[in-house]
């Protein structure tokens, strides 16, 4: 496999409410996995499933940014 590259976003002491950057690319993407309804629920019995239909998920939202992208 590729390589990984880990980058820790600190977060800040305030109370207030801060936009962090790539923190919220992450909550997002996580965001648009949740709309997938097999993916609400641990139904499988293999975590191969799993980890199918979790790739099926992420190419489905690709798919559809680059249609989008492309019109």
């Amino acid at each position: 496999c590729g390589q990984v590259n880990l980058e820790i976003v600190k977060r800040s002491d305030l109370h207030k409410f801060v936009v962090l950057p790539k923190r919220w690319i992450v909550e997002r993407t996580i965001g648009w996995l949740n709309r997938c309804r097999r993916l609400a629920k641990d139904w499988e019995c293999l975590n191969r499933s799993a980890l199918a239909f979790l790739r099926w998920a992420s190419v489905r939202i690709m798919v559809r940014r680059l249609c989008q992208t492309i019109k």
